[in-house]
């Protein structure tokens, strides 16, 4: 399979309010993970950071442009990379202990890492045989309600468990954005991991759907409207008590 050089790994995608998108598009679209990054006047916020197998700090010189704190939505190996990069790192108090020691397994690196996922292969030395992800301690820990305050922008911690049980969204009132982390995206949802939960995953939904969100930027597939938002959620409702 081919391998692409460092330099061309990153795809960016500037939005509107100061958010850009990057994106790692080599990998298919289901594994493919959104990394958020929010300017804010004090410093930059970074939710969630992909693979980790090109380094984001070396190749996307947007994320050393300011102070940043890197905001894990999950610890899957998809989205927390490239933490250990970051000096500012924050995670859910449910999976600390993921982000502190990851391995393999508790991350989902196995099974689902392998070439396939892959349309176009790292730059050497990538194995995906050999992939790990790299221990990132968290400096932060968020529990529900916390804020994590930019200085003009303040995003509230919505503990979402479900999909994982440290799972977070970030809502910011003022602009009607929710990142909703991997409980909710436009595409297949992933219900079924070793540490999922089906009644915290309804809890969760149900929560969602009482959030006015005009903008949602997912953990995985395009951002879209707040109109499709609770289309998503009321239709996975419908479909899951009707099944009760």
């Amino acid at each position: 399979m081919e391998r692409i050089a460092a330099h061309k790994w990153y795809e960016l995608k500037r939005l509107a309010d100061d958010v850009t998108q990057i994106s790692e598009p080599f990998i298919q679209e289901f594994y493919r993970c959104n990394v958020w990054h929010v300017r804010g006047r004090d410093r930059d916020m970074l939710v969630d950071s992909g693979m980790g197998v090109v380094s984001l700090r070396e190749w996307v010189p947007l994320v050393t442009e300011r102070d940043l704190i890197a905001v894990a939505s999950h610890t899957h190996f998809d989205h927390i990379g490239c933490h250990h990069e970051f000096e500012c790192r924050a995670v859910h108090s449910a999976e600390a202990d993921l982000l502190a020691d990851p391995t393999r397994q508790n991350t989902l690196a196995d099974p689902y890492v392998t070439d396939d996922i892959f349309d176009a292969l790292p730059p050497e030395p990538y194995c995906s045989k050999c992939y790990g992800v790299k221990k990132a301690p968290a400096t932060r820990i968020l529990e529900d309600g916390d804020v994590i305050d930019l200085g003009d922008r303040r995003f509230e911690v919505i503990h979402t468990p479900g999909h994982s049980p440290g799972g977070i969204a970030l809502w910011e009132a003022e602009t009607e954005t929710l990142f909703s982390g991997d409980i909710l995206y436009d595409g297949p949802l992933i219900e079924d991991t070793y540490h999922s939960n089906a009644d915290d995953y309804l809890a969760s939904m149900e929560r969602l759907l009482g959030i006015p969100a005009r903008t949602v930027h997912g953990g995985h597939f395009p951002s879209f409207s707040g109109e499709q938002y609770r289309r998503v959620v009321t239709d996975w409702l419908n479909i899951k008590q009707n099944k009760v």
